[in-house]
């Protein structure tokens, strides 16, 4: 028992630098590193970030009527998705890391993995929706307001969360069924490894491709028939503008998201060993993607950044401040 117990701590050691076995117990350390500190300090300042960013998003679309409209109500969806990252994912993954999962399985690890699964989903379809309502503005600016209703946001907005919501209550119906195997079930592995990530990831992934694929040689299309007018150096710095604004876009989800989703599809079915300590930042780096979001689409937008300096100075606190200006 004593070599086993020694193997154990090395083991987890190894894996994370915050926890420790004690009595076969997965338990935080008393004795905490200066790695674990650092580790731990900037979780939590990522964590503040990501709140007090979507907050402010979240406010200043409520409190602006200028800022209400079908496209910012997405916006507005999207911050309190990514809001609730910040405020249940974030201290759950802090305190039931992937490492102490695997080692002692408890219902909060299945709840944390749920809420996880679900707001990051969630926070995923959101943006999906957000390239559909940017293709009608550009490529059908007739039409746009005619099908981008309110009352067409508002359907959006509640499939994504009920699609949300539901895979992520098979998630954890599906791991609650799982201590009843010996070994891993197929049905947990085929939702976990496959069809999890297609309706999460993989699916709105191809969509936001080729609609933002479509967007962009619209634009370029327009940019080109107004050439004549306009000017070459206009042109290239409409042209320059566009490609920038997709490539934040979909730079920083892909590179977000797509790194965690290939190794937990992919890495069951090769005979490579993925470190647990890989896994795990991947997955804090998918969360980042909900600090990110407010910067993408919010603080590009001169009419957020208003807001936000109205906010943040007090001015919404004084009279007939309601209005931007």
């Amino acid at each position: 028992i004593k070599l086993k117990s020694a193997v154990n701590r090395t083991a987890v050691n190894d894996i994370h630098p915050c926890y420790e076995i004690h009595d076969f117990n997965y338990i935080f350390t008393n004795n905490p590193s200066i790695i674990c500190l650092l580790l731990y300090t900037f979780l939590i300042i990522l964590s503040v970030v990501t709140i007090c960013g979507n907050i402010l998003v979240m406010m200043s679309v409520i409190y602006f009527k200028q800022l209400q409209s079908p496209t910012n109500y997405l916006i507005l969806s999207l911050a309190l998705a990514d809001l609730l990252v910040g405020i249940l994912v974030y201290p759950l993954s802090m305190a039931f890391s992937l490492s102490s999962c695997m080692y002692h399985e408890e219902l909060f690890c299945k709840i944390r993995a749920s809420f996880d699964i679900t707001l990051s989903t969630c926070s995923i379809l959101h943006l999906c929706c957000i390239s559909v309502d940017r293709y009608y503005a550009v490529c059908q600016p007739l039409t746009y307001e005619s099908k981008i209703t309110t009352c067409c946001v508002a359907i959006m907005i509640l499939v994504s969360w009920v699609v949300s919501v539901l895979i992520g209550i098979s998630i954890l119906i599906g791991g609650l069924d799982n201590d009843k195997c010996e070994e891993r079930c197929f049905i947990d592995v085929l939702i976990e490894n496959t069809v999890g990530p297609i309706l999460s990831f993989y699916l709105p992934v191809v969509i936001m491709l080729c609609i933002y694929l479509k967007i962009f040689l619209v634009a370029q299309r327009h940019v080109r028939s107004i050439q004549s007018t306009t000017g070459v150096a206009n042109v290239s710095k409409m042209q320059r503008k566009a490609t920038k604004t997709l490539a934040i876009v979909l730079g920083a989800f892909l590179l977000c998201w797509t790194p965690f989703f290939l190794c937990i599809t992919f890495g069951p079915f090769t005979h490579l060993s993925i470190p647990v300590p890989v896994i795990e930042s991947l997955n804090w780096l998918t969360l980042a993607n909900s600090m990110l979001n407010p910067f993408i689409y919010a603080f590009f937008y001169n009419r957020f950044r208003v807001a936000f300096k109205m906010i943040i100075s007090g001015k919404i606190f004084q009279d007939d401040f309601d209005t931007l200006h």
